[in-house]
């Protein structure tokens, strides 16, 4: 279609008998027919086929680049430093736009790409690797130790490797010691080596991948491991002369290509005729055996002595891309996903620089952007109940700094009252300035959920709360970094405030640094796309994918009718909820008049958590991939009537407001949409702790049934996206064991298509402690749709080492002690449909 593959020198592999060519026709025929849906749909002039197809490869080609950016993020490495190096039959086509969408100047690309991968296996070395646990504290005295415990392991694995006909004198050793700070969870695999060396590699290495170093903390070697590498090739692409004569260059012909928005004429070339001393400007096709090679203008292409095929950008990229600021289809998708694509490398950022169990583990937090005003753009899918009420936090800053604010300023807060959830959710905001520091172009944002903030209980969360201050510390419009200088000893000074203070203060300052370079990975992958294609056309993309999703679901409305739906909770409080669409504007109000009143103890959930779950609900109804962004409340309008449990006012506590009442408010909403039974309707909330040790965790259970689909089992769902703590880091990091977790069978709703069903899960302390649940349906069942049953109630129970059971409230504290077992059943979903 492009020109970038040639029919003629692409194999006849198709139709009924794999004999026939490539057909060109037929697929131009078809992209001139979408292009006429296009046309349909938006109202415009039809465009070519060739740019349709064009802007296919566009989102192709972010989308690679993108998934490239977060892995290489993850793991700390800043991907313009190297060379992309490309495999894969279609691999050559999409070289030269994936590097430049990445920044990299470089690509190689073997004579074999096409097929690296069968080739790879074919040379592959034969290995054996052996570990030992250690677990001791790494000192100058752990390099003789290393070296003895290595000598077993090289014997093991070298008679494994002779076992295979590998010749001794074809076998080396590679040692690697688990090293890690102690306290923490992630190991690094640093050369075993000399104690210096050691200490000096494992911190830079560290420094890569996490951001950060703590040479206060002692190093601990986890593990050892050899492997035994036998070499079963000789050297593989030896070096060939350089010809004293170079051949002239002949082109087997010219073609065209379109790129870049319009035709182009380029020679073809036959790669085999490449030799050393060749150079091949772009546009150009390079056709190979496996695969072909397409060089971009801007681009090179040299064979090495090896007969490598190097690209190099041999002309600067373009500084901007002039695209224009109305909205085009391809462009829309590309913005969406490079959004989403940023807060995906925040996210990734903030997991592997974050110390506490809850951001690192369970990734109890979210990222996202913001515009200007503060209004939500994008998102990773991280934890819908902070994504969707992040926007009032962000709110909340512009209002009160709008004169003072400076670039490299850093604010924090976590007041439900001013956009919070609660005040565990500790909210980091960074404004991105202009170049000049003049003008806020940007905000960024991260809500990690710290471990302890304070509070009567470890954990922060007392299950009888009454008065916000019994939750812990406050955080209403802070100044955490000011200039780019960390205001660490008023940080200090600020959590370890109040009547009750944070117990680990040292862990709440390694998560806001953490959360602090989420967000410069932010400020900096904005200020690249700004470069890229200018601030205009950034401005006019943030308010397109906004638009966007208004119409998305404006869509939805048009097929919704008038509803309501009364849900009841444990503590005799309701969820009351009127839906009415107004089809001649396409909007629909929904209203929560006759909701129960503020509540004495802590169900009550702020204004921003109702708006969260409204934003969330109606973002699902919407079957295309767009971000969760403020759009979607645009064609709704809320009523939430002052003072109630979904409005708290100072100094409500709101601890089950944000993990149990956004619960009730997202199944209340769906019930009275029809379309999705409840799901287990809580987050089963589960803290312990003392004075040394704080965890907190939730835990997932079943989901409602639809009208088309069963429950899932044993998943995290609705306002809760986070994941479950590996049995192995809880039991490392805490004084507990995980006695068993399992599937409670038969917990879901029956129907015609079944509600999923919960799970149960044993903890046994090892040492004593405060443990407090939060949960609900513990007295009332997950409601079933069209007939479907419900599904079952969840239940709290202690048996103590001498074997008596106690059965607890849906919100409970308890003390306990060495060998007492806390078991937690979930609820299931309810079912829909008649059987």
């Amino acid at each position: 279609m492009l020109g970038k593959i040639q029919p003629s020198f692409f194999p006849s592999l198709f139709g009924p008998e794999s004999n026939l060519p490539l057909d060109a026709e037929t697929v131009h025929r078809k992209f001139l027919d979408l292009a006429d849906e296009i046309a349909k749909a938006t109202g415009t002039t039809p465009p070519s086929p060739e740019k349709v197809a064009e802007g296919f490869l566009q989102i192709a080609v972010e989308n690679m680049a993108n998934a490239i950016k977060k892995i290489s993020v993850q793991r700390g490495y800043d991907v313009t430093d190297y060379t992309l190096n490309c495999f894969g039959g279609a691999g050559g086509q999409h070289a030269c736009p994936v590097a430049d969408a990445l920044g990299m100047k470089q690509v190689f690309l073997h004579p074999f790409a096409g097929v690296l991968s069968a080739y790879g296996m074919g040379l592959a070395d034969i290995s054996a690797l052996k570990e030992v646990h250690i677990e001791q504290i790494f000192t100058k005295d752990s390099i003789e130790m290393l070296s003895e415990a290595c000598k077993p392991l090289m014997a093991e694995t070298r008679s494994e490797l002779l076992a295979q006909n590998i010749e001794s004198a074809q076998i080396s050793f590679i040692r690697k010691a688990h090293l890690r700070y102690e306290g923490t969870d992630s190991p690094l695999l640093i050369d075993v080596d000399s104690f210096f060396d050691m200490k000096n590699n494992f911190e830079a290495a560290h420094k890569q991948r996490f951001g950060f170093i703590a040479p206060e903390r002692a190093l601990v070697i986890e593990a050892l491991s050899v492997e035994a590498v036998g070499l079963t090739e000789s050297l593989v692409d030896p070096p060939e002369p350089v010809p004293a004569n170079i051949p002239p260059l002949l082109p087997r012909e010219t073609r065209t290509i379109f790129s870049e928005g319009e035709w182009k004429k380029c020679p073809l070339i036959m790669r085999d005729e490449l030799v050393v001393g060749h150079k091949v400007t772009g546009p150009a096709i390079l056709v190979e055996t496996t695969g072909t090679v397409v060089v971009e203008e801007g681009w090179s292409a040299e064979i090495n002595e090896r007969r490598h095929l190097i690209l190099k950008r041999y002309k600067e990229r373009p500084g901007g891309r002039a695209i224009g600021t109305e909205a085009d289809p391809v462009m829309l998708e590309i913005f969406n996903n490079l959004f989403m694509s940023i807060a995906e490398q925040m996210g990734a950022t903030l997991a592997n620089t974050s110390y506490s169990v809850n951001i690192k583990e369970r990734l109890d937090f979210s990222c996202a952007l913001f515009d200007p005003e503060g209004s939500l753009v994008a998102n990773a899918p991280h934890v819908p109940v902070h994504l969707g009420s992040m926007g009032e936090s962000i709110k909340t800053v512009i209002r009160e700094n709008r004169k003072t604010m400076q670039p490299g300023d850093v604010y924090m807060l976590n007041a439900p009252y001013n956009g919070g959830t609660h005040l565990p959710d500790v909210t980091v905001i960074t404004p991105v300035f202009s170049s000049n520091g003049q003008e806020v172009l940007f905000y960024v944002g991260s809500r990690g959920h710290h471990a302890d903030i304070g509070g009567r209980t470890p954990g922060s969360s007392p299950p009888d709360s009454r008065h916000i201050e019994e939750e812990g510390v406050l955080i209403d419009n802070f100044l955490l970094v000011k200039k780019g200088r960390l205001r660490e000893k008023e940080t200090r000074k600020l959590l370890g405030s109040g009547r009750y203070p944070c117990r680990n203060i040292d862990q709440n300052m390694a998560d806001l640094a953490a959360q602090i370079a989420a967000n410069e990975t932010g400020v900096r992958e904005l200020r690249k796309m700004v470069r890229t294609y200018g601030l205009e056309v950034v401005h006019a993309y943030m308010k397109h994918v906004q638009d966007n999703a208004e119409e998305s679901v404006r869509r939805v409305l048009d097929v919704l009718k008038d509803s309501s739906f009364t849900y009841n909770m444990d503590n005799n409080c309701k969820i009351q909820v009127n839906i009415k669409v107004n089809r001649k504007k396409r909007e629909a109000t929904i209203d929560f008049t006759g909701t129960s009143p503020q509540n004495e103890g802590n169900y009550n959930a702020p204004t921003a958590v109702c708006k969260a779950a409204v934003l969330y609900v109606f973002r699902t109804l919407v079957n295309d991939n767009i971000p969760l962004n403020e759009g979607c409340l645009k064609p709704l309008r809320l009523i939430i009537p002052p003072k109630t449990m979904i409005s708290p006012e100072y100094p409500a506590a709101v601890i089950s407001g944000n993990t149990e009442v956004s619960q009730a408010i997202t199944d209340a909403l769906f019930g009275a949409l029809g379309i999705l039974a409840a799901s287990q309707g809580t987050m089963n909330n589960f803290v312990y702790g003392n004075e040394i040790h704080q965890n907190y965790e939730t835990i997932c259970g079943g989901t409602g049934a639809g009208p088309d689909h069963p429950g899932t089992s044993a998943v995290h769902s609705h306002m809760t996206n986070t994941r479950m703590t590996d049995p192995e880091v809880v039991e490392w990091r805490f004084p507990v064991r995980v006695e068993s977790f399992s599937i409670r069978r038969g917990s879901g709703g029956r129907g015609r298509f079944d509600g999923g069903d919960g799970v149960v899960r044993k903890i046994r302390f090892l040492e004593p402690m405060t443990a407090t649940i939060l949960s609900s349906r513990r007295q009332t069942e997950p409601y079933g749709l069209e007939g479907g049953g419900a599904g079952k109630k969840g239940q709290n129970l202690v048996t103590r080492k001498d074997g008596t059971t106690l059965t607890l409230a849906g919100n409970d504290e308890i003390h306990m002690e060495k060998d007492d077992i806390f078991t937690i059943k979930t609820p299931g979903g309810g079912g829909y449909g008649k059987i």
